[in-house]
């Protein structure tokens, strides 16, 4: 008899052990989960303050450089794609990218016009922009170690039987694309 007694207290100890376990391991990926969005949201918050600065930096540009139409119809175009994809998609990702890029040939026309470099309205709109892609740049290697933690989480063992179980998916980072990562050149 005591020895079914302890059968079942043992029994009984691993039970909740194990499901102490499990609730301690979903209560670690949803952190982990959560901080992956909160993190996406961070580089959001910092894209939409660099899409309401281009309009100030197109028409400041435009003044100056109005023959350079085709660059400036590009970061108008380029802004309209990146402000309609919403989420943390890929298509996202891309979007943004090719902001950046066409952004990268705007501010480069400043260097073929002296005039417009020492305007004081494009300066303090460049130093903006400038902080703005800082705090985009921290806030994506912010996002890459949450989701660097996240899928590692969910792909070692055991977690992720956990993990599979109840439906935790891997996440993508907001990473740059090749094009992304050449010198931008600007023709005249």
């Amino acid at each position: 008899m005591t020895s079914i007694l302890a059968a079942g207290l043992v029994g009984s100890a691993v039970v909740l052990l194990v499901a102490v376990w499990l609730v301690r391991v979903y209560n670690r990926l949803v952190r982990m989960r959560n901080q992956v969005d909160a993190s996406w949201s961070q580089i959001d918050v910092q894209l939409t303050r660099r899409h309401d600065l281009i309009p100030s930096l197109v028409e400041t540009v435009k003044g100056y450089a109005s023959h350079e139409r085709g660059t400036l119809d590009a970061v108008v175009a380029a802004r309209g794609t990146a402000i309609t994809h919403t989420g943390g998609d890929a298509g996202r990702a891309d979007a943004e990218n090719a902001l950046s890029r066409a952004l990268g040939r705007l501010v480069a026309l400043a260097e073929a016009y002296p005039q417009l470099r020492a305007s004081e309205n494009f300066a303090a709109l460049q130093s903006d922009l400038a902080t703005t892609e800082d705090k985009i740049a921290y806030s994506r290697q912010f996002m890459t170690y949450a989701v660097q933690q996240y899928n590692t989480a969910i792909e070692t063992f055991p977690t992720n039987l956990v993990a599979g179980l109840l439906g935790f998916q891997r996440r993508e980072s907001f990473a740059a694309t090749e094009s992304d990562r050449g010198v931008i050149t600007v023709g005249f």
